[in-house]
């Protein structure tokens, strides 16, 4: 039987760009409060697959066509802690 997932961060790794993020705030150490399960601070933000998918699809699509395919505008939608609004 499948169990489910529990609520919240634990059990989680942070997401790699968190612990990036914080590291380049840190003078390039990773905080001591980033271990290696997740905080609500480092846990994987919660996005549409269906955001994901356009967004690559058009960043790909750029790469290959050489041309704007809207990648920036599809990028900007997704959530991002390292960005600074």
């Amino acid at each position: 039987m499948a169990k489910s997932k529990a609520a919240g961060p634990k059990g989680q790794q942070p997401e790699a760009l968190a612990t990036f993020a914080a590291s380049a705030r840190n003078n390039g150490r990773k905080p001591k409060e980033i271990g290696l399960e997740a905080t609500k601070a480092t846990a994987p933000l919660k996005t549409s697959p269906a955001l994901k998918q356009d967004a690559a699809t058009k960043v790909l699509r750029e790469g290959v066509l050489g041309r704007k395919q809207g990648a920036d505008a599809a990028i900007d939608k997704l959530p991002d802690r390292t960005r600074r609004r």
